[in-house]
């Protein structure tokens, strides 16, 4: 912003004017000159603000799904939030690495080369812990991941990857697929050392473990659609719903969800020697006569009753009346 002169400083300007101290066609001269803006082309800016921007907002839309997707696999909560963005060179991105990480490298079909998502290796440890059944805790001290661990991590990471679909389809509509992953940075050079890379820091903290997942997305891999990276381009794609709309689409999704469905014979109560002995023929006395209904669960709810049968060679049920949810 220009400085604001006091009524002083304009009063002695003026008078400077007036008696030839100050030329003027000097004073247009010296704004007439060239401004000469700093430019380092071992380090070219490649990416503007904006595209950094339109980035952040994408992996803003991956991070709330990767807080409400992460915790049906580990069983703990999981909160992910966006920490920075930048631009640096890639060997400035992989002198940074620690050794071991977790580096994945990503085909992002359609677009040409790779992305890379590297998981801090807490991170990595929490999960490997949690998903064996421990309390997701991390290790005192690093050590090399086994191949049952990058197993295991390679579940989760391609959990992650297919994620990416979502928040990146108002841009284009992304088919990433797992190459590999690789806990030494030196296998990692998926491009040239000197090529341009935005990296998205997320803040990931699973129970009382924090660290960073780093996404490194290259130059040459966004390169053909860098100009849809604006936030003019990107609302604009944005599918607007209406609630009554929205109502719908969540209906026609849950219409497509599997639950398992299960009818009750009957009760019956047996030693623990008479069902080790039982053998095919063996008679089991209910509590249930036969032509009483059976009650039929959703899951684990109490939902129908219904009359046994059989349909086309098959056992069957006859729903006779639904058990609502007041009853």
């Amino acid at each position: 912003m220009s400085e604001v002169l006091s009524q002083g400083e304009i009063d002695s300007l003026l008078k400077a004017l007036n008696s030839g101290d100050i030329d003027p066609d000097e004073m247009i001269e010296q704004s007439e000159e060239v401004q000469v803006k700093y430019y380092d082309f071992k380090r070219p800016a490649k990416f503007s603000k904006e595209h950094l921007r339109t980035l952040e907002l994408i992996f803003e839309h991956y991070a709330r799904l990767l807080s409400t997707n992460l915790p049906v696999y580990l069983r703990k909560n999981v909160s992910v939030s966006v920490a920075s963005s930048e631009t640096v060179s890639f060997s400035e991105f992989a002198n940074a690495l620690s050794n071991p990480v977790v580096l994945s490298i990503v085909n992002f079909k359609p677009l040409p080369g790779n992305i890379i998502m590297e998981l801090t290796s807490n991170l990595g440890y929490a999960i490997v812990d949690r998903m064996l059944g421990g309390q997701g805790l991390s290790l005192e001290k690093t050590r090399d991941f086994s191949e049952i661990e990058l197993t295991i991590l390679d579940k989760i990471m391609v959990v992650c990857m297919q994620l990416l679909r979502e928040p990146w389809k108002n841009v284009l509509e992304v088919s990433p697929v797992l190459d590999r992953i690789e806990t030494n940075p030196q296998f990692a050079q998926i491009i040239a050392p000197n090529e341009m890379i935005a990296i998205i820091t997320l803040n990931i903290k699973i129970g009382e473990v924090e660290g960073f997942m780093n996404v490194a997305l290259p130059y040459i891999t966004l390169e053909s659609i860098i100009d849809n990276l604006n936030t003019k381009f990107w609302f604009s794609n944005m599918t607007s719903y209406s609630d009554e709309d929205y109502n719908e689409y969540l209906q026609s999704m849950l219409k497509h969800v599997n639950v398992p469905v299960k009818a009750l014979l009957g009760k019956s109560i047996v030693t623990v020697n008479d069902f080790a002995n039982l053998s095919p023929g063996d008679i089991i006395r209910l509590d249930s006569n036969v032509d009483s209904d059976l009650e039929v669960y959703v899951g684990n709810i109490k939902k129908f009753t219904a009359v046994a049968g059989a349909n086309n060679d098959k056992y069957a049920l006859k729903i006779t009346s639904v058990i609502r949810e007041e009853e």
